[in-house]
């Protein structure tokens, strides 16, 4: 095997700026997630960490947009919870989140990170938010600041020159 350079981030969080939009829907899921979130941030070295509360997980890819096309923020940790029901509104709500998602992250180059739980029932949104599997909201706020680390390590391409 030959020898290659190895770029990873690390979990330093020092001078970043990270904001958390939060889904209210489900808030009994969604408030442990952010509480693992600021602890996993404050733990990195980032204590002054901006909430954005929004009404539910749909609505969560407008406001991470905003929040990540200002130039205000180095990543975005997405909270929320969407549990199946008996209709297919879970499939929409879902779907759309995560495309939201990943389209503004993509669109803007800032981290945007996808920590809304999809859920079948609410056994399953329990262990994912401080229960038996951990919780995803600690590790989406890991996620943002390695992000943040890494991308910090590549260099941007340079302009292209105009009209091409």
């Amino acid at each position: 095997m030959g020898e290659y350079t190895q770029y990873e981030g690390a979990l330093d969080a020092t001078g970043m700026r990270i904001a958390v939009v939060a889904g209210r829907f489900n808030d009994h899921i969604t408030t442990p997630l952010l509480d693992g979130a600021l602890a996993t941030l404050a733990k990195a070295g980032l204590d002054d960490v901006p909430v954005h509360w929004v009404p539910g997980a749909f609505e969560i890819p407008l406001v991470a947009q905003r929040l990540a096309a200002s130039g205000g923020c180095d990543a975005v940790v997405c909270l929320g919870a969407v549990i199946r029901g008996d209709t297919p509104h879970f499939d929409y709500v879902a779907g759309e989140c995560a495309a939201g998602i990943m389209r503004v992250s993509l669109d803007t180059g800032v981290p945007v990170v996808f920590g809304v739980l999809t859920v079948d029932d609410l056994d399953q949104a329990l262990a994912r938010c401080g229960g038996e599997v951990g919780n995803k909201g600690c590790e989406s706020a890991a996620t943002a600041v390695e992000m943040v680390s890494l991308l910090r390590q590549i260099s941007q391409p340079p302009p292209s020159p105009k009209g091409q």
